[in-house]
């Protein structure tokens, strides 16, 4: 039975029992992954496309079949921009959220991309006539409820259409609401990304042909192994902190590694790339302090640098691998968080007045007991 079939099944077993009508009824059995609310911008969507496909699971869960936790830390300097870029990805990266997840759960998926507009359009209504949402990369500087979109509106962002109406889209843009766009609006900002133009991946109605190496014992909804796909997400999520991500150069911005240097960097205070002189103009350094709150606990990212709902997929993968060790690890990465989120904290509240040496040593010293927390916690993820 494939996993639609399964899911009316149910939708129409929870009819019979309460005289609701199918949509209702379906709303509820999707479960809260359903929202417009949530933490993680990415979960919440591809939470969204698991539970129109029969798949529900937690918020928390799908961030940690995402890869959960990460971080990169970088400043670029352009000559046309008056101040270095500061940019901190705090989610695990830079590997797409929907593959991943969907990949590890071993649920077929069509990806598409490219062509004209008229034709992409085209594809979104048949995938939305079937009764599959599609997440859609766009520019979200064109999507009308975003007035005033940040300093990252020029990269590349999703968004689910959930349902059209004719010739009018619903849009889910957590945590911004559903909201509803003409589609040759909605093909405008979707065409507007060059390198992802019209990009839709939309949930198959059954599971993706078997991979060498899949382990059998389903412990998930309609036949998911849960149990590979958690152990997998794990051991990514591990080695993207303590080794390589990319394989070259750039690897010293990643993980445990970008952290130490995010430390040294804010303590230098002899060469330029020290933030006291990097950032130490007005405008530079209110571009700092704006960027480090918002790296930390929006962008990318959800409150607490992740790590407080990547605890909570840690407590649910505890059950599902019958594993405590986890939940030791998750116990280290809620402290980590509150000193991430300590972090943001101290950059919302700085001025240009301030003691930019001694602020500068105490993010340092913040920044390195998050990193001491998260070596340790790291040690608990790879259970036997």
């Amino acid at each position: 039975m494939t996993a639609r079939r399964n899911f009316k099944k149910l939708v129409r077993e929870r009819m019979e029992r309460t005289g609701e009508s199918y949509t209702t009824a379906a709303r509820h059995l999707a479960g809260p992954v359903v929202t417009t609310a949530g933490q993680h911008h990415e979960s919440v969507l591809v939470g969204h496309l698991l539970a129109a496909a029969g798949q529900p699971l937690s918020e928390a869960m799908v961030c940690g079949l995402g890869g959960g936790i990460g971080f990169m830390y970088a400043v670029f300097e352009y000559d046309a921009v008056p101040h270095p870029l500061l940019t901190i990805v705090a989610q695990h990266h830079p590997q797409p959220w929907a593959p991943a997840v969907l990949d590890r759960l071993g649920l077929a998926y069509q990806q598409t991309n490219g062509t004209s507009t008229k034709a992409a359009l085209d594809r979104l209504r048949t995938a939305l006539d079937a009764g599959r949402p599609a997440l859609c990369l766009v520019d979200r500087g064109r999507l009308p409820w975003q007035e005033n979109p940040p300093f990252s509106a020029a990269e590349p962002y999703t968004v689910v259409v959930t349902a059209r109406d004719g010739d009018t889209l619903t849009v889910l843009d957590p945590p911004h609401g559903v909201h509803t766009m003409p589609a040759p609006a909605f093909g405008a900002a979707w065409a507007a990304h060059r390198q992802g133009r019209h990009a839709l991946l939309a949930v198959e109605s059954g599971p993706a042909p078997a991979r060498a190496g899949d382990s059998a014992g389903s412990t998930g909804p309609s036949g998911m192994d849960l149990r590979a796909a958690v152990r997998d997400a794990l051991n990514t999520t591990v080695a993207h902190l303590t080794g390589p991500v990319l394989g070259n150069s750039f690897d010293v911005n990643f993980g445990f590694s970008g952290m130490a240097k995010l430390a040294a960097e804010l303590r230098n205070g002899r060469t330029r790339k020290g933030w006291a002189r990097r950032f130490g103009d007005p405008v530079g350094h209110q571009h700092a302090m704006r960027r480090l709150t918002v790296c930390l606990e929006q962008e990318y990212t959800a409150p607490g640098a992740t790590r407080p709902l990547y605890a909570d997929f840690l407590d649910e993968a505890a059950a599902v691998l019958a594993a405590p060790a986890l939940t030791s690890a998750a116990r280290l990465f809620r402290d980590s968080g509150q000193t991430w989120s300590a972090l943001a904290a101290h950059a919302a509240a700085a001025t240009p007045d301030d003691d930019q040496r001694a602020w500068c040593d105490h993010a340092a010293d913040l920044v390195d007991t998050a990193l001491t927390t998260e070596r340790t916690a790291a040690r608990h993820l790879t259970p036997a």
